[in-house]
């Protein structure tokens, strides 16, 4: 299965090596960003000019024993077959970078450099893609990476590389942004840049007025153990030369260095909105990383239960449902069987119905599981009709410290859809809200596009999502029916009635405890019955409805008028073209905490509960 989702990820990292230059840092730093990437190695021996190749075959001898040695210990590594004789050992590593279409190559400093007879400036010039420049270790022991920052997008590779390290060291990443005394506000792309490390809790940044940017840099860099700098470059030009602040720091740093070398262009337009899109990139480019799991990861339920246990939580499923008989039994038998009677992971299973004709409802119930229609429930607040409202409403029905949510009209229904949910709150005390992703086939006759589905997510929720909230752009999928959280979070959130209520929540979580608290999950691939495309356009209006309530929140301004509520949808029948109106007016329900009978249901659960 291909995993390689994120943007910013190392999928293929080459490192060369000598025979007077066996790379054991640049191996070692590849090791530690590559991730699910791999890393590609190529032997190169490098005769003077003037000598015969046949010159080669010893030290070419030495390679082989190293390369051989470096593929004993680490199975990410594959070795290019050929060790590679040359005048000009450079351009054979050009090459290799481009068969390998690299995303990054790494070349230690003095070393590679010396081997190959190029100076920082040629290597920049003559190597494509991202290239870091390396003087020293990047121990496994690092605590503190300095990443100096000049108030531009050029320290946007910086922190990427700086957390793809500080991700496996455990390091802290500590932005430095150097101001001149006679100009001590930082400018717009600082700002933008600030705004988001805000966001990052590990992160520990400061701000510096001094004119002697090398001298305080290297004051800091005493404190510690890898600094990471970007190279300079010009506006709408891909760097070629490494700066002279940056090779001073490189020649004379106390610690560990890195120079880095984005293989993109620098944005001809330093403005605001650029520097903007690129830091929040990084931010979610970070997140991404981190918090993407996969459901797989948490298949040892013997695991999961002791977390729980050790945790002393119960975890809820509720199943909300609308006329689904086709596949409902089948979903509650696979999850109650293996999640309820094999191992206890779930407290509690039960069915929100929103008052289905057919046989589901009956179904749930010869199976054992409690059924409500969430018509009926909370009488006092009354009912509206939609999914949202039964995912509100079961909020008062369950008990548990944790509530999932599955959709049941999965027809490749597994336990995976379930604890795949589960494994990230129980792993890490900061997720409070785990969305779900997949494959999602879309049937079109008797054709099945293998990625075809999600079809409202990619032209509407997506879109918005860009535009108005780019930090969850790394979600998946947005819309996606699976996914729960903590109950502390879910009771003080709004949820809108209907299609929206998804991308509703996933905003307010966002603004109430940050994107650090979410997680994604991959469920691999979800089969169901795809709907048609004049549903699809009413779940759009709806979903755009959610979006613009939140902005109109936000900015304090009133968008909708009620006449925006309906949509007139076009109807085909045979000699008939017709327009018909429909009203899908998205309302919202109030965090459920502030219901009263909530409340009083709260109360008694704790009267009840030992001490």
């Amino acid at each position: 299965m291909n995993r390689s989702y994120q943007r910013g990820v190392y999928r293929r990292i080459v490192v060369p090596i000598f025979p007077e230059a066996e790379s054991n840092a640049a191996l070692a730093l590849a090791r530690a960003i590559a991730q699910r990437g791999h890393i590609v190695v190529v032997g190169l021996v490098s005769v003077p000019e003037g000598e015969t190749l046949s010159m080669a075959a010893l030290p070419a001898r030495r390679v082989r024993s190293v390369l051989h040695r470096w593929q004993q210990m680490e199975p990410r590594i594959r070795i290019r077959e050929r060790v590679r004789a040359s005048f000009q050992p450079f351009l054979d590593l050009s090459q290799v970078v481009l068969e390998e279409q690299a995303d990054l190559l790494i070349l230690e400093y003095p070393a590679h450099f010396e081997q190959m007879g190029i100076s920082l400036n040629e290597a920049l010039s003559i190597y494509p893609c991202e290239l870091a420049i390396l003087r020293g270790e990047v121990s496994s022991t690092a605590h503190r990476i300095l990443v100096p920052i000049r108030g531009s997008v050029q320290a946007e590779q910086s922190l990427r590389l700086a957390f793809a390290i500080a991700q496996t060291t455990n390091a802290k990443v500590f932005p430095l942004h150097i101001v001149s005394p006679k100009e001590p506000f930082l400018d717009s792309p600082a700002r933008s840049l600030v705004s988001v490390l805000e966001q990052i809790s590990e992160v520990e940044r400061k701000i510096v007025q001094a004119d002697q940017v090398v001298e305080t840099i290297l004051d800091h860099a005493q404190q510690a153990d890898l600094i990471i700098m970007g190279t300079m470059a010009k506006p709408g030009q891909r760097s070629t030369d490494v700066g002279p602040i940056t090779e001073q720091v490189l020649h004379q740093a106390p610690c560990s260095v890195i120079a880095i070398r984005s293989s993109r262009p620098l944005p001809p337009n330093l403005g605001e909105e650029i520097a903007s899109a690129s830091s929040i990139s990084v931010l979610v480019d970070k997140w991404f990383g981190e918090n993407t799991y996969y459901a797989d990861e948490f298949a040892d339920l013997s695991y999961l239960m002791k977390l729980k246990e050790k945790q002393g939580i119960t975890i809820s499923l509720a199943l909300p449902a609308l006329n689904e008989e086709a596949t409902v039994g089948k979903v509650i038998q696979t999850i109650k069987s293996a999640l309820m009677d094999d191992v206890p992971l779930l407290d509690e299973i039960l069915l929100i119905d929103s008052n289905s004709t057919d046989r589901t409802r009956q179904i749930a119930a010869d199976l054992g599981v409690p059924v409500y229609i969430h018509q009926q429930v909370l009488p006092e607040v009354g009912a509206r009709h939609g999914k949202g409202e039964a995912l509100w409403k079961s909020l008062y029905l369950t008990k548990g410290d944790i509530v999932l949510w599955i959709d049941t009209d999965i027809v490749n229904i597994h336990p995976r859809f379930v604890y795949g949910l589960v494994g990230p709150l129980l792993l890490r005390e900061r997720i409070q809200f785990v969305k779900g992703f997949y494959r999602r086939p879309l049937k079109v006759g008797d054709k099945v596009q293998a990625g075809g589905g999600g079809r409202v997510t990619e032209l509407t929720a997506r879109p918005l999502i860009n535009l108005f909230y780019p930090a969850l752009s790394g979600l998946i999928q947005p819309l996606s029916g699976e996914y729960g959280g903590r109950r502390t979070l879910l009771e003080r959130l709004p949820f809108s009635c209907g299609y929206g209520v998804e991308i509703g929540l996933l905003i307010d979580i966002l603004e109430t405890v940050g994107l650090e608290a979410i997680a994604q999950v991959d469920l691999q691939e979800r089969i169901h019955h795809n709907q048609p495309l004049q549903a699809l356009s009413k779940m759009s209006f709806a979903i755009i409805q959610t979006v613009i309530r939140k902005l109109e929140r936000r900015y304090g301004v009133n968008l909708l008028q009620e006449i925006n509520r309906s949509m007139k949808t076009i109807h085909y029948e045979a000699g008939r073209l017709y327009l018909e109106v429909e009203e899908i007016a998205e309302r919202e329900r109030p965090p459920i905490i502030e219901v009263s009978a909530y409340q009083e249901k709260l109360a008694a659960r704790k009267t009840l509960s030992p001490t």
